[in-house]
């Protein structure tokens, strides 16, 4: 049964991972922002869909709690999505997806910050030890490549803190589905990220994609939409239900194996040393996984905060929805 579970975290990894090939493909059509808007859109539309035949319209309503989801859904999605496209014009898919694998740290590192719950010294430690490793990746072992890290480097440890405020904020929402939170939240992120595409065209910051470019990057944004920010988000919720949040999480480390198997089967030849900085940072954040969940075990959890910990992982990488 444990093994049929861990299909769905499985299946949603894996399609997160392919996803930064595609998305990067796509930005040589169409700006980062415009982007991330039409991919939003259309997933919204999806996920209230799919929302209103589950729960109703009533789910629609935010409760009372307008301004929480709206402040989530700007720094979450919006603030991650964005982020990580924009990032993926300065910074090659693999770098960018070990970044997002410190997901589950970095929320850790949120709780404490928010909560005061200080994380284990081991947890601390094998985070430096994995941006080491993103650092051997992104520098290829050369000092001379502390260049490259840059502007690419800097948005995506905004975007993964932004998605750890996100996750850390899923907490206070026990009582609600985790269909409910992402729809809402994924409409509150996909409001901010319209305004802010109309703004920056308006202005000449970016230009809106002509008719043929939406065409030529159709395939891209199919799967980015159906797969990434609809399957997989539906497939990571269902495996977080029935492994717990820290068993799922172990999964996300899976993430940057599947970006570089698909660079590498589209051409792309690693140096050692990029391949032993992957490796070294997965191993620390499988480590640091392993001592979170020797923490926090579900079976010796309160129900309240067993629910509690099954949200707050909702969807490493964009609506997805991740």
């Amino acid at each position: 049964m444990r093994s049929r579970a861990a299909a769905y975290p499985l299946l949603a990894v894996l399609g997160w991972g392919v996803m930064f090939p595609v998305l990067a493909s796509a930005l040589t059509r169409i700006d980062p922002l415009n982007l991330t808007t039409a991919r939003y859109l259309l997933a919204a539309v999806v996920l209230v869909a799919i929302l209103l035949l589950r729960e109703g319209s009533a789910a629609l309503r935010p409760g009372g709690r307008a301004v929480e989801i709206v402040v989530l859904g700007v720094v979450g999605f919006a603030g991650f999505n964005l982020l990580t496209n924009l990032a993926l014009e300065h910074a090659a898919p693999q770098q960018i997806s070990l970044f997002v694998a410190t997901t589950p740290v970095i929320t850790q590192l949120v709780r404490w910050a928010r909560d005061g719950v200080r994380p284990k010294p081991l947890l601390l430690a094998l985070s430096l030890v994995a941006l080491l490793g993103v650092g051997l990746v992104i520098t290829r072992g050369s000092l001379a490549g502390l260049g490259q890290f840059g502007l690419g480097g800097l948005m995506m440890i905004g975007a993964v803190l932004g998605w750890g405020i996100y996750t850390h904020g899923a907490s206070r929402f026990g009582g609600w589905s985790p269909l409910r939170f992402t729809t809402l939240t994924a409409l509150a992120g996909t409001a901010a990220m319209l305004a802010a595409s109309i703004g920056a065209d308006a202005v000449g910051w970016q230009h809106a994609p002509a008719a043929a470019d939406l065409v030529a990057v159709a395939p891209q944004l199919a799967y980015a939409v159906i797969v990434a920010a609809v399957i997989a988000v539906l497939a990571w919720n269902t495996g977080v239900q029935r492994l717990g949040a820290a068993n799922a999480a172990l999964f996300m480390n899976l993430v940057p194996v599947t970006t570089f198997a698909v660079q590498i089967a589209r051409g792309y030849r690693p140096e050692p040393v990029e391949l032993v900085g992957a490796a070294i940072t997965i191993a620390a954040l499988v480590a640091a996984n392993l001592a979170t969940r020797a923490r926090i075990r579900p079976s010796s959890l309160p129900q309240s905060t067993a629910v509690t910990d099954q949200i707050a992982v909702v969807d490493p990488v964009a609506v997805s929805a991740r």
